[in-house]
């Protein structure tokens, strides 16, 4: 079973039960919960529904809801002849395409809990995530697989040795997958990133994921004639849901991460791309191909982002180039998966909000003594309910931190280290996190108000700031074609002075995450080669 196994024993010794109490107010979105919630059942029940309609494209081809769910049920007796069992850990590092998708729902129905990590994960961070996860078994492709082999002590498989294998299984006539799975039990490990630190992995129980895919779905209504154009690797808890929220909404998923940038808008209209998930670095990429673009748009209707807020040039060119597309802004975490959507009807309403929470889901706004904030007081951000999950795998002191116990209820909440404040309706506004807000010259401030100025600079197509610390002041990179000093210049036209930076860099590209957020760990080291 493997050592690592007791570390969920341990949360629930501790008092961090995992929550998975039925919230009524879901019911109102969802009226009828899939076998206690278990992320294989809602690839069940799609089959039961739709199974000849195209679930899962890429590059190569496309399978049904059927084929998908026999190749889910061979990978799982795949996984059991190997001796995979309830519990163990199973890591991926493959790209993102139809095999990874049976591979999650067939680790799934065998009651393994899946680990997908990037392809792109380096050594150093790798090292500390086998380590972490303490994996029984790896499945890896191309340059990944003999690094993994040196750096693993579990078995090490080339998906492109074991994939016949699999389809072998399937022809057979290999008995469906039994095991006992209960909602409880967690489905997948979430490795965040790691940009400043080892990452840490989020545990995801079946409970918690379905319960979150549903109450996604109530305020985005994914539909039978949808086609979700994801480019974003399943490692990534925003692509991966997408996986979750297409069967959900009997859709069509469209595995695009390895297609060429150049091809981008011929492959949405291909495809017939009706929901586009986006970060802003591929907004503004997709606003300019489109702008350059002769031929008709793709059919976009809903393009929903996360990551950072958008500028509101890109939204303004999307909007232009898609005639009638919604722009969808949400907010969230991988802890709770997501904590509010700004419903696509009310897209023009509330521009600087983010959303709603989730249906089923409550936002607490918290002063530093733990008291509720008045109706417009910023507060860190805390989420309640269903979608809360159980902490991080085998790391207490973190989950203790972060997921916490309200002492008159003993509802598990989330401290997000975020901030902000809700409106009078309950809508919540975004302030920044803990690391973006500083003070400088006695004035408290945040990254996030100083980029949005910057962006706001006609010729700048992104920006990234860098809080002061004992070494720097106040720094920003921005991308486009001004010089430095007009930069500043123009700052100083829409800031106090305590907000205008010391320093700014105009750069080729501001240098991102895996994820698609700024990467202040390069920002930081291009800040010393400058000054070298």
């Amino acid at each position: 079973m493997g050592a690592k196994r007791s570390c969920v024993f341990n949360y629930r010794a501790r008092g961090v039960a995992l929550d998975t109490h039925a919230n009524s107010t879901l019911s109102n979105y969802v009226t009828s919960p899939v076998e206690g919630g278990l992320i294989h059942a809602l690839l069940d029940e799609a089959v039961a529904e739709v199974p000849d309609a195209c679930a899962v494209r890429d590059a190569v081809g496309e399978w049904s809801y059927r084929r998908l769910s026999e190749l889910s049920h061979a990978f799982g007796n795949w996984l059991q002849e190997r001796g995979v069992r309830p519990g163990d850990r199973v890591v991926t590092q493959t790209p993102s395409n139809r095999e990874l998708v049976a591979m999650f729902y067939g680790a799934s129905r065998c009651g393994a809990i899946f680990v997908p990590l990037n392809p792109a994960m380096k050594a150093f961070h790798l090292e500390s995530v086998l380590k972490n996860a303490d994996p029984a078994l790896i499945v890896a492709a191309g340059a990944n697989v003999e690094p993994l082999r040196e750096a693993a002590t579990a078995p090490v498989h080339d998906v492109a040795d074991i994939w016949p294998e699999v389809e072998a299984l399937d022809e057979r006539g290999a008995p469906p997958v039994s095991a006992k799975v209960d909602p409880d039990d967690i489905g997948v490990l979430i490795y965040t990133s790691g940009s400043t630190s080892a990452p840490k992995a989020v545990m995801g129980p079946h409970a918690q994921v379905t319960f979150a895919s549903h109450a996604i779905n109530a305020e985005l209504g994914y539909q039978p004639d949808d086609v979700v154009f994801c480019r974003f690797p399943l490692s990534w808890d925003y692509g991966l849901y997408k996986v979750l929220l297409s069967c959900i909404g009997r859709s069509e998923i469209v595995l695009a991460g390895e297609e060429s940038d150049l091809v981008l808008l011929r492959r949405m209209r291909e495809v017939g791309a009706t929901i586009v998930p986006i970060v802003p670095s591929l907004a503004g990429m997709i606003a300019t191909l489109a702008g350059r673009d002769s031929e008709p748009a793709p059919p976009v209707r809903m393009f929903t982002n996360t990551g950072a807020a958008l500028p509101a040039s890109t939204i303004d060119a999307l909007r232009k180039h898609f005639s009638g597309a919604r722009v969808v802004r949400q907010f969230g975490q991988t802890e709770c998966k997501r904590i509010s959507i700004m419903p696509p009807e009310m897209e023009l309403e509330k521009p600087e909000s983010v959303g709603r929470p989730l249906p089923g889901t409550r936002v607490l706004i918290l002063g530093e003594n733990g008291e509720e904030m008045p109706v417009g007081e910023v507060g860190e951000i805390v989420a309640a309910g269903p979608h809360v999950m159980p902490g991080y795998w085998c790391a207490p002191e973190l989950t203790a931190r972060a997921f916490r116990r309200d002492e008159a209820t003993g509802e598990l909440r989330l401290h997000t280290g975020d901030y902000g404040h809700l409106d009078a309706d309950g809508f919540l506004y975004f302030e920044g996190r803990r690391d973006d807000m500083f003070k400088r010259k006695g004035i408290r401030m945040s990254t996030l108000e100083i980029e949005a100025a910057a962006m706001d600079i006609p010729g700048v197509r992104s920006a990234a700031v860098l809080p002061p610390t004992g070494k720097y002041d106040l720094a920003v990179f921005v991308e486009g074609e001004l010089e430095e000093h007009a930069v500043l210049r123009e700052l100083r036209l829409r800031l106090e002075p305590q907000k205008v930076p010391a320093v700014c860099r105009v750069v080729d590209d501001v240098p991102l995450t895996l994820h698609g957020k700024n990467s202040r760990e390069a920002l930081v080291k291009m800040l010393d080669g400058s000054n070298r």
